[in-house]
């Protein structure tokens, strides 16, 4: 039969003969902890988490969670300047809400987040080192910011971490090619 369709019996050796790409995809794992507060007065804490180069030439933004509804006090995007640093550098200019990366504010206890480079936060970006900073800001409470230097693509797994002092736990990194 395949004598009869060269063309097909040619394709069939073709795909045959030329190896299977990697199914694979390079990935970050992250996770945020927050951490149970003992106060008088609790509200679920404000966060982003983004990377950066030192230079803040490539900036991408992984997650913000703020208070999505409305309420008396107003739309809880009234207080997204209160994540200074991500305000600077990127929330001013964001047009909120963002489809697969704000959400809702969570609750105590560790939030695991996976990104992969076929996703927007993470395609087309370029080789290199680069910072995960995640910032956490509570009403009635306190600014917290940790930083992870790493980096992208890794050519190894790599497993790294940082703890906060008080608005924000555990925070650990795995990068993975």
């Amino acid at each position: 039969m395949l004598k009869r369709f060269p063309l097909l019996a040619a394709s069939f050796a073709l795909a045959l003969a030329v190896p299977a790409a990697p199914a694979t995809a390079a990935e970050i794992e992250l996770s945020i902890e927050i951490p149970r507060l003992n106060v008088s007065e609790y509200h679920r804490p404000y966060v982003a988490a983004w990377i950066q180069t030192a230079d803040r030439k490539q900036i991408r933004n992984l997650t913000v969670w703020y208070q999505m509804r409305d309420t008396n006090e107003g739309h809880g995007t009234k207080w997204l300047p209160d994540l200074r640093q991500w305000w600077r550098i990127s929330g001013r200019s964001l047009d909120v809400p963002v489809d697969g990366v704000t959400g809702a504010t969570r609750p105590v206890g560790k939030h695991s987040l996976t990104f992969t480079d076929k996703q927007p936060q993470l395609a087309d970006l370029p080789a290199g080192e680069y910072t995960l900073i995640v910032e956490a800001s509570r009403e009635v409470g306190g600014r917290e910011l940790v930083k992870i230097p790493f980096t992208w693509p890794a050519t190894s797994p790599q497993m790294l971490d940082a703890k906060g002092k008080k608005e924000l736990g555990e925070v650990t990194l795995s990068v993975k090619p």
